[in-house]
C-alpha cells in the first residue's frame, strides 16, 4: 500500500505479502503452515485432571483406623 486506505479485505487478512509475487500454491502452503503453527501451541480446552498413577501423594500412607470393616476399607482410595 502506498499511503492509501486499506480495503476491507486487506484489513481482515491474517498476513500480507510485502515483496515478490507468490503463486496460488505457494500462498496456500504458507496459509496451511501458519494455521498449523497457530493451533499447535494452544493449551488444552479444559482443566487437566491429575492421573492417580503419577500422583505423588499416593506414596504416603493414610492413618489406620481400627474398627469393624477397617481391613476392607484399608485399601480404598482416599
Amino acid at each position: 500500500m502506498t499511503g492509501a486506505e486499506a480495503t476491507p479485505e486487506e484489513r481482515r487478512a491474517l498476513f500480507r505479502v510485502v515483496r515478490g509475487e507468490p503463486s496460488d500454491a505457494e500462498l496456500a502452503a504458507l496459509t496451511v503452515v501458519l494455521a498449523a503453527a497457530a493451533t499447535s501451541g494452544a493449551p488444552p480446552a479444559g482443566p487437566v485432571e491429575r492421573d492417580r498413577w503419577s500422583d505423588p501423594s499416593v506414596a504416603f500412607r493414610t492413618p489406620l483406623h481400627p474398627g469393624p470393616g477397617a481391613w476392607r476399607t484399608s485399601t480404598w482410595p482416599r
